[in-house]
């Protein structure tokens, strides 16, 4: 028999002090606990006398998943309940509405579609490199923090990596909202963390457009999806600008293969507009043709769900390389020293993204000349200097970008680019020892001691011979 739940109640040490909602599958309760300032919210699964098993079994599945997250990116796991007594999950309540409350003001201005998308792939990032897939990204599941960073909330239809998958094992149907599903899920298909990447591209198409891409689906309709592409975003509302278009379509692409490799990559893009490669995808003014689309029915007739990779397999095929390159005269054989194990990388990573970035350091106190002699802007000159240096790389346009921090210390800029960039690996070069260097320290171990990755310090061989006393 379950409680009646009442304002004042304690459960286990919690006080209800606020209903706050209910929803399909759960009521949302405010609570307090003696001694514990923080915020909390109390989730009750609504378990009602049916023959429908879904709503306990997402409750114990989001029981298993949430003590296990951690960051800023999720709320903060405090307590759970057994199904014996009465179930609950008690978590850090966020302040604030999610971003459902934003749907009345939908279409919204294009810049703010593009901020909300960094936010949210940095999020997706961070879970994803936890071994969990959402599964049910939407508007009501993304909330804010009150310092800036979005927050994913409702992980009762997710899938940990590392812990049974109950509904796939109990249930033969796909989950999650229509609107919002890849076509990976309509095929039962949970492994893939590139199905949170489609579901964000139908939010960003929806609060760029107003409209969903596609509509409110129900039953076999769903299906559609398989076959079927969108309107493109300029087409009901020409104010998106192309390269937008481009990375909202590639994210909607019914082949995981054809979306960005990671959240990661995908917040990269949105950030450096500038340097995205822009396909055909990014003039598009009405939906594929008819053939096309009766080609893609054909073969969705036979599609089977797909053989994806873990999680973990997938982001390590595709991950974000920082090249720290100086470009400082006299250090040419450095720079080809680094370009060389760069190289190298790339031949055993063929998914990865590499990012060039050069430090020009400013002065703490003084007014900083950004001019060379010959009145040329030091921050242009740097960018065609890392464009020659990743000339011979040859790697397609969409897969490098280039960057050029001013900052007066440059380890810091380094670290903090590979932190916000969600940076794997830093390949960094190293200058020959000195005693200036030793007393100081050198910008390549500060980068080893602080960064957030690996890091590969490179020096040449001059530099690697010891040196005499």
């Amino acid at each position: 028999m379950r409680l009646r739940l009442n304002t004042g109640m304690v459960i286990d040490g919690f006080e209800l002090t606020e209903h706050l909602s209910t929803g399909g599958t759960a009521l949302l309760w405010a609570v307090s606990r003696l001694d514990d300032p923080m915020p909390l919210i109390m989730k009750i699964p609504l378990l009602r006398d049916s023959d429908d098993p879904l709503p306990i079994v997402s409750f114990e599945t989001e029981q298993m998943i949430m003590p296990r997250l951690t960051g800023p990116h999720v709320p903060r796991f405090v307590a759970t309940g057994a199904l014996e007594a009465q179930p609950y999950i008690v978590m850090e309540r966020i302040p604030g509405p999610s971003l459902k409350a934003r749907l009345p003001e939908v279409p919204l201005p294009w810049p703010e579609v593009v901020e909300i998308g960094v936010k949210v792939a940095h999020a997706l990032h961070d879970l994803h490199r936890q071994h969990v897939i959402h599964l049910d990204v939407k508007p009501s599941n993304v909330m804010f923090r009150e310092t800036g960073e979005a927050v994913l909330i409702d992980f009762g239809f997710s899938r940990h990596e590392m812990l049974p998958d109950l509904l796939d094992e109990e249930f033969r149907e796909p989950f999650g909202t229509t609107p919002y599903m890849a076509p990976e899920q309509v095929l039962q298909d949970r492994c893939d963390p590139r199905s949170d990447l489609f579901a964000l591209g139908v939010m960003m198409y929806f609060f760029v457009t107003g409209e969903r891409p596609f509509g409110n689906p129900r039953g076999s309709q769903i299906r559609r999806r398989l076959w079927r592409d969108p309107a493109p975003p300029r087409a009901r509302n020409s104010e998106c600008p192309p390269w937008l278009q481009e990375v909202i379509l590639r994210c909607l692409e019914v082949d995981p293969n054809d979306r960005y490799a990671t959240a990661a990559q995908l917040a990269l893009d949105l950030e450096n507009p500038e340097q995205i490669q822009l396909t055909e995808r990014a003039e598009r003014l009405e939906r594929d043709s008819g053939m096309k689309t009766f080609k893609r029915w054909l073969k969705a007739r036979r599609a089977q769900p797909l053989e994806t990779p873990n999680i973990a397999g997938q982001l390590s095929r595709a991950p974000i390389i920082l090249a720290a390159v100086d470009l400082s005269p006299g250090n040419e054989d450095l720079a080809d020293a680094q370009r060389a194990l760069v190289r190298r990388i790339l031949s055993i990573e063929d998914g990865a993204r590499i990012a060039c970035v050069n430090v020009l350091k400013t002065s703490r106190i003084a007014v900083d000349i950004l001019e060379d002699e010959e009145g040329r802007n030091l921050h242009v000159l740097r960018l065609i200097q890392l464009r020659h240096w990743a000339a011979t790389l040859d790697l397609p346009k969409e897969r490098v970008t280039y960057s050029v921090l001013e900052a007066p210390d440059p380890a810091g800029a380094l670290i903090g680019y590979a932190r916000h960039n969600n940076v794997d690996h830093i390949v960094i070069g190293a200058r020959a020892s000195s005693a200036f260097r030793r007393y100081l320290g050198s910008v390549s171990s500060q980068v080893v001691a602080e960064a957030p990755c690996s890091v590969t310090v490179v020096r040449t061989s001059r530099d690697r011979r010891p040196t005499e006393a």
